[in-house]
């Protein structure tokens, strides 16, 4: 039987249309929501990212501020600017786009975000309460976005083995979190590998899902995946291609070719993940907005 195929592309629409609906509902009320990026420097690939957070919340309905500043901006400048969104009741969102340059300590400005306002899920008091399981935090984009490709895609995850390839703060850790949580897409049995895990090979061949953020492409091959198992791949790399007019084409960390057919269900890498991760931010700051009750 050929593998389900995930669509992330699919599912975020989904999350899409209702957070459209809800945003409606808001704005009868008074209440916009609004998401503030800001963006250091000129880095391709992130000025690419800015521009697509920045459409999608014109597609849906937020209120959006884009902020570009040129990669001389100091800390002390880059702080002043998050201090006056802490301060602005039109923002209910504020994200930082990472990397910034290297002179600019990333720390310091996550822990500078008002945490009511860090829909990133990256500060402290929403990582501890990720960690307790209290709901009135912000869970990081990525991670909360393959949960819900799972609980979209009608995996069973309740007393199921989730084999987490991967230790970041980003995906790794606060997924393991989500995993562990009580409740529907969690009350999983969550077993996190890196690159020190024993017999590595054989701990991904124990999960049930399995679930792959670690930057290498094509890394986890056919003989890695047992038989039936649900595999999610966060990985996205870029590889040359003398094919492709581009020259290069997009993978992932898992070898989809080689795994898809040993997979029960399966993402793709472009359309998988990725959507995800745009629409999740677009929820969190939805649900800031609702927490708040801010007007803009």
């Amino acid at each position: 039987m050929p593998p389900q195929i995930i669509s992330g592309t699919a599912i975020a629409e989904k999350v899409l249309a209702e957070l459209q609906a809800e945003i409606t509902t808001l704005k009868a009320a008074g209440r916009t929501p609004g998401l503030a990026v800001v963006l250091v420097g000129d880095n391709p690939a992130s000025r690419s990212y800015v521009r697509a957070k920045d459409r999608m919340c014109q597609k849906i309905g937020l209120h959006s501020e884009k902020l570009e500043l040129p990669a001389t901006t100091t800390q002390e400048e880059l702080l002043t600017v998050v201090e006056r969104l802490n301060n602005d009741p039109a923002i209910h969102g504020i994200l930082v786009q990472s990397p910034p340059p290297k002179h600019i300590d990333e720390q310091a400005v996550i822990l500078a975000i008002n945490p009511a306002k860090d829909v990133d899920g990256f500060h402290p008091v929403n990582v501890g309460k990720l960690a307790i399981g209290d709901p009135s935090g912000f869970v990081p984009c990525t991670p909360l976005g393959c949960q819900r490709l799972l609980i979209e895609a009608g995996v069973e995850t309740a007393g199921a083995h989730v084999v987490m390839l991967g230790r970041s703060m980003l995906v790794g850790k606060p997924f393991a979190l989500l995993m562990m949580g009580k409740g529907k897409g969690g009350d999983a049995t969550v077993t996190v590998a890196h690159s020190r895990t024993r017999d590595l090979r054989a701990t991904m061949r124990s999960a049930d899902v399995l679930v792959v953020a670690i930057g290498k492409a094509n890394f986890v091959t056919a003989d890695d995946v047992r038989e039936g198992a649900v595999v999610i791949d966060v990985g996205i790399n870029q590889i040359d291609d003398a094919t492709n007019p581009c020259g290069y084409r997009l993978v992932g960390d898992v070898d989809f070719a080689g795994v898809a057919p040993k997979a029960a269900a399966i993402t793709p890498v472009p359309g998988g993940v990725g959507p995800m991760t745009i629409a999740m931010l677009m929820a969190n700051t939805v649900k800031a907005c609702k927490l708040t009750g801010h007007e803009g």
